[in-house]
């Protein structure tokens, strides 16, 4: 019953990595929006 197709594996590691990526992203903006902002000061 635990078993999965390779299909559905890769499926939901496409959606881990998609997930991770779009948190990196998020962590890039904020880091370049707050540097943009002390440099402007």
């Amino acid at each position: 019953m635990g078993d999965r197709s390779p299909k559905d594996n890769q499926k939901k590691t496409g959606q881990k990595q998609a997930a991770a990526s779009s948190a990196d992203k998020k962590k890039q903006q904020a880091t370049a929006a707050k540097s943009a902002v002390g440099k402007k000061k």
